[in-house]
């Protein structure tokens, strides 16, 4: 599980397997996005307390960040 805490996720880089599904909780007061860099998903304007899942069925890098708030930056590894 990932967080959004202090304007940042933490931690910055997860890696996972194939086909696991990487969760992520908004534990700031001001609402956050989790928003794909290639666009391939996005949870919208998570507020505080609220979450988004997303599986990753295939390996690779992804990179992501929060839409509203663009120093907000992490990367899912994906073997």
């Amino acid at each position: 599980m990932l967080k959004q805490e202090g304007f940042a996720f933490t931690p910055a880089t997860l890696t996972v397997s194939v086909g696991s599904s990487v969760t992520w909780t908004n534990r700031d007061s001001a609402g956050h996005t989790v928003t794909a860099d290639d666009t391939s998903f996005d949870s919208g304007t998570l507020q505080s307390g609220a979450s988004f899942t997303q599986t990753f069925a295939k390996a690779g890098t992804f990179a992501y960040h929060c839409s509203i708030h663009s120093r907000m930056v992490g990367t899912i590894v994906v073997h």
